[in-house]
């Protein structure tokens, strides 16, 4: 019987010695930290991020529950042995090929969401882990500032969720994050997802000359992203399903269509991004002030 996986958000303790990942911080035994990522499929290590910020990656031998550990110490009063990741959700949203209108009989469902840290985690030596990733769910959750931050950049993960035409869950927290979603968008759309898609070509071209294979999937997903980012720029708002695209998509991730096709159409959609972008009603910068301000009012209501 193969053993459950430990949830991300558990406190743990470490039975070893252990480096951070970049292997410059070293964690004695009897380090304590919390999980942000769990292993999936023959993957067997955990993402354990200590209080000083640095994570490190470990089996489940070499970590114990710390709850578990611990049980046989009275509890001082007030202390709080678990984070519920669950109840601090506010938005829960399906993305990728479901919410791209690109599903196939074998697609996956995978989530993404936002999740409001209670104050205690905020203000305890921990923090607030920026980010839980859930492999064996196939869901990401961004803590609420880290969120908007990156929402605030432009990127296009974030974007899509306050777009996303599925959504599972979402709390009024997350509604009022849904009412003021337009103003994330702006210019600053064309940078991001133009300058994703065009590195990650690059990359694939460098594939090509290398190895002489091409990421059929990645390459779908990258042309599907100058699609909705030229748009966004000219709709003001993000349109997530792309259905309209959908044989020539699903063709590309077939492997299909030769590369030197692909990459026509790919100039093609650069060209009409900028024609775009010359458009556009979207202001230059999205109102951080706005933003900002429902930072706060949120973690006020959650303190209240």
């Amino acid at each position: 019987m193969s053993t459950p996986t430990i949830p991300i958000g558990t406190q743990v303790i470490t039975c070893i010695a252990t480096h951070d990942t970049n292997r410059t911080h070293l964690h004695p035994k009897g380090s304590v930290g919390i999980i942000t990522r769990s292993p999936a499929g023959t993957e067997v290590h955990y993402f354990v991020r200590f209080p000083i910020g640095l994570e490190a990656s470990l089996e489940r031998e070499q970590f114990e529950i710390l709850k578990t550990f611990k049980s046989s110490i009275p509890k001082a009063e007030g202390t709080i042995d678990a984070f519920d990741l669950e109840a601090s959700v506010i938005l829960k949203c399906v993305v990728g090929s479901r919410a791209y209108g690109l599903e196939t009989d074998t697609s996956d469902t995978d989530y993404r969401g936002i999740y409001l840290a209670p104050a205690e985690m905020q203000w305890s030596l921990y923090g607030a882990p920026e980010q839980f990733e859930d492999n064996t769910a196939q869901t990401t959750y961004w803590e609420l500032q880290k969120f908007l931050t990156l929402a605030l950049r432009a990127n296009p993960n974030c974007l899509e969720c306050l777009y996303a035409p599925i959504v599972e869950f979402s709390s009024g927290c997350g509604q009022r994050l849904l009412a003021i979603r337009e103003q994330f968008l702006s210019q600053m759309i064309y940078q991001t997802f133009n300058g994703y898609a065009l590195s990650h070509f690059k990359k694939i071209e460098q594939d090509i000359r290398n190895h002489g294979t091409v990421r059929w999937k990645h390459a779908m997903h990258l042309m599907r992203l100058l699609i909705t980012g030229a748009a966004t720029l000219r709709l003001g708002y993000i349109p997530v399903r792309v259905e309209s695209h959908k044989d020539r998509l699903l063709a590309i991730k077939r492997g299909e269509i030769a590369w030197a096709e692909l990459d026509s159409w790919r100039k093609v959609l650069h060209h009409d991004f900028e024609s775009a972008l010359g458009e556009t009603l979207l202001p230059e910068r999205p109102d951080y002030l706005a933003i900002n301000a429902f930072l706060i009012n949120a973690r006020r209501d959650a303190i209240r």
